[in-house]
């Protein structure tokens, strides 16, 4: 049975449920934007300079691991220049004519979010081009002999790019980005900062035991940590009165199957299946995609990075390899399990 990625307890893509709930949790300042530091001040700094000079911020390119708040961010990006934010993403725009018609309805200042914008279409990069460093766009009128270019000037403004894979962004779009930052999974500290934020917008009775332990379990990832957090405080609501402390939050996250490093069902069915079926590894990535039932590219985007985060996991150019911090994790005994397939190799 294939499982969808979104309807993971923690997974850090957004669901229906979190889009609709986000609103309310996300900051709408820098001043209250949790972690990142070195971001936070990066950002703060480029956006003080452009407001003092009254110019519009130089175009930003935010990668990293999904559910860290790069939507948040630029959301922030632009309500601290006071401007307007238009939000569309790389599959949306298919063809050149779909973003000439956003870029040309853009004022002065305006900052146009594009997430996925590794996602971009070759055409359509082609006229973002002009777009980004001249503000103007060229539009081909007429066909054959008789087709002519005309350029369009268009308001100064700023594009915010988000991806989870800055690999594929093409080396002309990345040189025009004058703002480049990554956004690196949360310490315990940080999303427990947020843990107690959002209870408080949520009018969820937590403390601070209880915060940490989803913290610990939360995957590094803000958008997880606010997920357990809702799952955490339905289980207590129904079965402990509603307050959540350590005892709670434990009971309840192995309820959810959500293990003490933040591991679900899936997460340790790739574990085992790379341990138990194939020895360890190392194994190819379709081959593993195909024993859990997933797409290569779910199991690669999804699930391995934080796998490989966490030490339980290496790729290498053979394959996938289990490490013996997976082992010890699994209650698999490395040496034994060795012993035993050489045993089961000299009988074959």
């Amino acid at each position: 049975m294939v499982i969808n990625p979104d309807q993971r307890i923690i997974s850090p893509a957004a669901g229906a449920e979190d889009t609709e709930i986000e609103g309310s949790l996300r900051p709408r300042r820098l001043s209250e934007y949790i972690g990142q530091k070195k971001v936070r001040e990066t950002i703060d700094i480029f956006i003080k300079a452009a407001r003092e000079r009254g110019e519009t911020l130089d175009h930003v390119l935010l990668f990293g691991p999904p559910g860290l708040g790069k939507t948040t961010l630029a959301n922030i990006i632009a309500n601290e220049m006071g401007v307007n934010i238009r939000v569309t993403s790389g599959p949306a725009i298919e063809r050149p004519g779909d973003l000439a018609a956003i870029l040309t309805n853009l004022v002065a200042g305006d900052v146009l979010f594009i997430d996925e914008v590794h996602r971009l279409s070759r055409p359509v990069e082609e006229i973002l081009y002009p777009a980004m460093e001249d503000s103007a766009i060229d539009i081909i009128i007429g066909k054959g002999p008789g087709a002519r270019s005309i350029r369009l000037e268009l308001p100064r403004f700023t594009i915010i790019g988000a991806t989870t894979r800055a690999g594929m962004i093409t080396s002309p779009l990345r040189d025009r980005f004058g703002v480049i930052s990554r956004l690196d999974y949360y310490g315990v500290e940080d999303l427990v900062s947020i843990i107690t934020r959002a209870a408080a917008i949520l009018n969820v009775g937590i403390d601070r035991e209880g915060a940490v332990e989803i913290g610990k379990r939360a995957r590094g990832t803000p958008r997880v940590a606010n997920r357990l957090l809702k799952r955490v405080r339905d289980y207590a609501q129904v079965r402990h009165g509603g307050l959540i402390d350590h005892n709670v939050a434990v009971e309840a996250l192995e309820f959810f199957e959500v293990d003490p490093l933040g591991l679900d069902e899936i997460d340790r069915r790739i574990l085992r299946i790379i341990v138990e079926k194939f020895g360890g590894g190392p194994v190819g990535l379709d081959t593993v995609a195909a024993a859990v039932g997933e797409e290569a590219d779910t199991v690669e985007d999804v699930y391995e990075p934080y796998l490989m985060q966490r030490g339980l996991l290496a790729r290498t150019p053979r394959g996938r390899v289990a490490t013996p911090v997976s082992y010890r994790h699994l209650g698999i005994d490395c040496e034994d399990k060795k012993a035993g397939e050489q045993g089961t190799l000299s009988l074959e």
